[in-house]
């Protein structure tokens, strides 16, 4: 009888080697790729880090503190009959005078304005004169330029002489970035034209100052002083809505660049005799400038955020 060979039916064992002993424990004991259990160096664990540090606040974009200004506008910002009868009066300007009764935006705002403030506005200046006062601001790259202007444009002889609204937006647009092109970062205050029936309700009450509007200041608005009759009435009120939609312009175009603010204030501001020139009562006296010139600085110097 044959012997049968019992070991033959086994299946034969390998021998377990020391390296394959070593792989399987540490396959056990390192953490599976992408397992996502927050590991120091996994990539989820890397985004959470980034994350969570603070990064730097950017800087502003309106410097609430400029260095230089240069003024643009027109009669206003000139100070005329702020001084004197029908003369200009630069020291007592809002925006660049030296008058300490006026303390203007550039003296608030430089610890010295002497050769870091300009003023080239000019007594009688439309929107479509504006361009070429910026010509003259350039090469001064002052960091601050303000602006004024839009009231003759409305005082005209007659109501039918207004600068129409479309072009008044235009010339304005095409100023704003005429100066834009050549200060990039040049900040500008663009401040509401006056509201000029609120001027003519004040000042009507002076005799002195009608006489001196018949000397030919703003006749769309001024002419015949006393005359409440429908027909002025209409008239005065075609002029205050062509303001209006001055202001609006100014504003909507202001938005559109980041370093532009816009101040309605100026034409809300309710002056009264006090605040207006003692020669004409129309334009803003010495107090009146000083009131501009506080309205300005408020806005030039809010942070950004607050409007």
């Amino acid at each position: 009888m044959a012997k049968i060979n019992w070991a033959a039916g086994r299946p034969r064992r390998r021998p377990v080697t020391v390296p394959a002993v070593l792989a399987a424990v540490l396959l056990l004991t390192v953490p599976a790729c992408g397992s996502g259990d927050g590991g120091d160096n996994s990539p989820a664990s890397r985004g959470r880090t980034e994350s969570a540090r603070p990064h730097p606040a950017p800087p502003p974009v309106w410097d609430t503190r400029p260095d230089s200004v240069a003024a643009l506008g027109d009669s206003i910002t000139a100070g005329f009959d702020a001084c004197g009868l029908l003369a200009d009066c630069s020291a007592a300007s809002w925006a660049t005078g030296t008058d300490p009764a006026v303390r203007s935006l550039a003296e608030r705002l430089l610890s010295d304005p002497s050769g870091h403030a300009w003023n080239y506005a000019r007594t009688g200046a439309l929107m479509a004169d504006l361009p070429r006062q910026i010509d003259r601001a350039i090469p001064h790259k002052p960091q601050l330029v303000t602006i004024l202007i839009g009231a003759n444009d409305a005082c005209r002889n007659n109501a039918s002489a207004m600068t129409p609204t479309a072009e008044f937006r235009a010339g304005f647009r095409t100023s704003l970035k005429k100066l834009r092109r050549a200060l990039p970062r040049t900040q500008v205050y663009v401040a509401a034209v006056p509201d000029l029936m609120r001027l003519w309700s004040q000042g009507r009450r002076n005799p002195v100052g009608k006489q001196v509007w018949k000397l030919g200041i703003c006749q769309s608005m001024l002419h015949g002083a006393d005359d409440v009759s429908r027909a002025a009435s209409d008239r005065r009120e075609s002029v205050r809505d062509r303001v209006v939609a001055y202001n609006t312009a100014l504003r909507e175009v202001c938005e559109q660049d980041r370093r532009c603010r816009f101040d309605q204030a100026v034409f809300d501001y309710r002056f009264t005799g006090r605040e207006l020139s003692e020669w004409d009562w129309f334009h803003p006296s010495k107090r009146g400038q000083r009131e501009l010139a506080g309205m300005a600085y408020r806005t030039v110097t809010r942070p950004e955020g607050r409007g």
